[in-house]
């Protein structure tokens, strides 16, 4: 082989903008304030931790086009990501993985605790971002699944860096996601129905519709009768031994490359290709056990748990907390990757249930309930930006390089986002609190670990209704979800949203079959026809992107009712 042709393969990467870079760096410090703020705000008030990716995106478009101080190098769609991904995971972090886990132990009674379930909640935080960025692209959590946030961060800075029909598309669903959110439709339902697997989507709408008809239509409260977390510990359960088994799995990820990728270095130029292997995927999640279980010992040490348990009892909630901040990680993230929503209250109230099954004394029980809580949002919404960066760079050439050094500044940049939320939140909670503006779901586990466990129906319901949760998650496979979408629809329970899923579901099967046999009757080959339906496909997820944006839109500008 000559030079000349070898050159593509031994091309140096393109570099990648850095998050370090002094404008880059005071612009995301600056966008992150303001989302650490709006998070605290909007999470204390109205309940909500809204999605500030297209926000974050939107202002680094308007600050590239300003011509002084080099804030013109923000039209670069690469930085413009780097601040999104910053933006977004400051706001999480500080409604989500800090505000609230504190909040507990200060309603409880113990406010001289707060400070040791801030530094726990930061350690979760940290864990939980860095076993995401270890594992992202596996067969666990590939890039090429819906993370519908991430597709719609990415779809709108695409439509600002091109303009024309993109843009215009963008522009009419976000319009459309926006009037619907006004009139309190859950439009970003639908979006998401336009990107996800079609399957987990179908059972994420049927567990939304039970959740809105059954109790009417059999006055059967599922959530009283707790339903929906038997549900999901099914489902859970089932999708851990899934998890397991693809982690073990060496021989079909060498498969699977070798299904993807011709000869030869492909890798380096084909995005086709994943940048995660099982046994990548094993140390990650490894490591995230461990790191886990010392981020416990550390909350167990710090919160005098030994006193009211012993040492067997210290040991024994350590293991328990570790095993459940990432057990309760990866059935958030699972969610949040096929559906857009993560039912981190759900989950964390289901080992809170357990905790009051085991009869843990309060104080330790509710430092269980404020770990647990801290993990999973920032999982999942580092994944969304990271899906965001991973469809921006798939033009890079060679594409795996510049993909890695991509998702390596990414990472770094939301490290950025996370320090601002620590500090705003070590800042704002006193005088929050005191002020009265503490998370309502923070509440309801106060609420909960008060009243306790009266009787046994709490756990003889959960393992009742465990049973149908893991034979559909069986059922679907670890490529849907099946069970942990059914048992996110009946936890989260959304109205209306279950319609608008199946009715997007239903244009979605329409109008690609429409495409597809446009392609057929003008007696076009097979791979013409499944460009056809490939083509409709990207007109869907632009709608539904738009859709997810504006929607989100709407979230951040419902601050004005909490100031």
């Amino acid at each position: 082989m000559t030079t000349s042709q070898s050159a593509p393969q031994a091309a140096a990467p393109p570099e990648h903008p850095r998050a370090f870079e002094p404008v880059t760096l005071i612009v995301t410090i600056v966008l992150s304030v303001l989302g650490s703020v709006i998070g605290l705000v909007l999470i204390t008030t109205l309940g909500i931790a809204p999605n500030t990716s297209v926000i974050g995106a939107l202002l680094a478009m308007l600050i590239g086009r300003i011509t002084v101080a080099g804030l013109s190098r923000m039209r670069s769609r690469h930085r413009q990501n780097l601040v999104q991904s910053a933006v977004s995971g400051s706001t999480f972090a500080a409604a989500n993985s800090l505000i609230t886990p504190i909040a507990v132990p200060f309603l409880i009674g113990r406010p001289d605790l707060v400070w040791i379930m801030l530094l726990g909640a930061v350690l979760g935080l940290a864990v939980d971002s860095w076993v995401l960025y270890r594992v992202f692209d596996s067969r666990l959590f590939p890039a090429s699944a819906a993370w519908p946030a991430g597709i719609a961060a990415a779809e709108t800075i695409k439509a600002g860096d091109e303009g024309g029909r993109k843009a215009a598309v963008l522009g009419i669903g976000a319009v459309v996601g926006f009037v619907g959110a006004l009139f309190k439709m859950p439009t970003s339902a639908a979006g998401v129905a336009f990107l996800g697997n079609i399957w987990a989507l179908l059972m994420f709408g049927v567990g939304l519709l039970a959740a809105q008809y059954v109790p009417t239509a059999f006055d059967y409260d599922l959530a009283s009768n707790y339903v929906p977390h038997g549900v999901m510990i099914g489902a859970g359960l089932v999708a851990l031994v899934q998890a397991i088994l693809l982690m073990r799995d060496r021989k079909a990820t060498q498969r699977a490359a070798q299904e993807l990728l011709p000869a030869g270095d492909a890798e380096e130029h084909d995005p086709g290709f994943r940048t995660v292997d099982a046994e990548r995927l094993r140390r990650g999640l490894l490591e995230g056990i461990a790191l886990f279980l010392v981020g416990a010992l550390v909350v167990a040490v710090g919160g005098g748990i030994a006193a009211d348990m012993g040492g067997f009892g210290l040991v024994a909630w350590v293991a328990l907390a570790g095993v459940a901040a990432l057990v309760h990680q990866l059935i958030v993230g699972l969610a949040a990757m096929h559906s857009g929503w993560f039912p981190a209250f759900a989950v964390t109230l289901i080992f809170l249930i357990l905790g009051l099954v085991l009869s843990i004394p309060m104080i330790p029980l509710a430092l269980l309930v404020g770990y647990c809580a801290c993990t999973g949002p920032a999982f999942a919404d580092v994944g969304f930006d990271f899906k965001a960066g991973w469809l921006l760079r798939k033009d890079g050439v060679p594409w795996r390089p510049y993909e890695m050094a991509g998702r390596r500044q990414q990472y770094l940049s939301q490290l950025v986002g996370f320090a601002v939320a620590i500090v705003i939140v070590a800042i704002a909670w006193k005088p929050f609190f005191s002020d009265g503006r503490v998370p309502p779901v923070a509440q309801v586990y106060v609420d909960t670990i008060k009243a306790g466990l009266t009787d046994t129906h709490a756990v003889t319901m959960m393992l009742l209704w465990a049973v149908p949760g893991a034979l559909i998650q069986l059922l679907g496979g670890s490529k849907r979800q099946m069970g942990v979408l059914l048992a996110t629809g009946l936890l989260v329970a959304t109205p209306q949203a279950g319609w608008l899923v199946l009715a997007a579901l239903a244009v979605r099967f329409g109008y690609t079959w429409w495409r597809r046999n446009q392609a057929r009757a003008a007696v076009r080959t097979k791979e013409e026809q499944d460009a056809a339906a490939e083509a409709a496909d990207n007109d869907l997820a632009l709608v539904g992107a738009g859709l997810i944006a504006g929607s989100s839109v709407h979230d951040v500008g419902q601050i004005y009712k909490a100031v």
